[in-house]
């Protein structure tokens, strides 16, 4: 078994995440699966969506929720659907390098995994200096 992978954004930004994960690593190894929520979504619907994709990515040892920005709507979700009885982590503050570490320790359990995303979206932030 291993940890489900749910990238929870606005717009269609997992779909671009995921699509590129594949391009830059050919293979993915983890059950994953994207859902946005556009501007004046029904947040009712959305939260059924939601947990219904978090059921499915489920295999027993639980679901990474990775979701754009900490307080908006698709991170309030979350909050919403932990009773469900499945094991949950979210991560906010998606970026593509977070996906890329997340995807290359696959073997990791969801806490290990939850704190691998936190440090691979710090690693992936640089500043240039002259």
């Amino acid at each position: 078994m291993s940890v489900g992978i749910l990238l929870l954004t606005h717009e269609a930004m997992g779909d671009a995440l995921i699509e590129t994960a594949r391009h830059l690593l050919g293979r993915i190894s983890l059950k994953i699966d994207a859902f946005s929520i556009p501007p004046g979504s029904d947040t009712d619907f959305a939260m059924t969506s939601a947990a219904a994709r978090v059921r499915k990515l489920d295999s027993g040892d639980g679901v990474l929720v990775l979701t754009d920005v900490f307080g908006a709507t698709p991170s309030n979700i979350i909050d919403k659907i932990q009773p469900l009885g499945v094991k949950i982590r979210r991560v906010s503050g998606l970026n593509l390098p977070m996906l890329l570490r997340v995807l290359n320790y696959s073997e990791q359990n969801l806490a290990e995994l939850a704190q691998t995303a936190a440090d691979g979206a710090r690693a992936g932030v640089r500043i240039d200096h002259d």
